[in-house]
């Protein structure tokens, strides 16, 4: 009688129905973390000014939950190895009008899937950390941190050029 031994799957996901943004604006966002390390993606995603950023952030400090909580591995070793968005249900609503008509409205959704791969589990040498997508703003230009007094005297990045 053969064991056989199961390896740990080396990539956790995160997964997230039916949220209130269309597909495209979800897209735009993703498009920009897809194939970066974890740290990095938080950054990106604190700073970007879109609406749909906030679902896409908790959707990441999910997955990265679920890395600690089933594989035990850090943070630092985690990157996003697939990040997709689907289409989800049309809500049909209808809105009232002026002489008691109604306009019908189309609530768009999404369904958007975070997988997240711990480089140290990774067996297969397909995925090297100098494959990892570098931040553009590292290429040209110089971090500085800075303080904005109008939000509550939080830390931030900024870009000098």
């Amino acid at each position: 009688m053969n064991q056989v031994l199961k390896k740990k799957k080396p990539e956790v996901y995160a997964l997230g129905k039916h949220i209130a943004i269309s597909a495209d604006k979800a897209r735009r966002i993703i498009d920009q973390i897809r194939g970066r390390s974890y740290e990095e993606t938080l950054m990106i995603l604190e700073l970007m000014p879109y609406r749909a950023s906030y679902p896409i952030l908790k959707l990441v400090y999910s997955a990265a939950a679920n890395a600690r909580y089933t594989m035990a591995s850090y943070e630092s070793n985690l990157f996003i190895s697939k990040a997709e968005v689907n289409e989800g249900k049309t809500v049909k609503k209808f809105k009232p009008q002026a002489r008691g008509r109604s306009y019908p409205r189309k609530r768009h959704t999404c369904h958007i899937t975070i997988v997240l791969k711990d480089i140290s589990l990774d067996d297969s040498e397909s995925v090297e950390l100098n494959s990892l997508k570098k931040p553009r703003w590292k290429k040209n230009s110089i971090a500085m941190a800075y303080y904005d007094l109008d939000n509550n005297n939080r830390r931030g990045l900024w870009d000098k050029k």
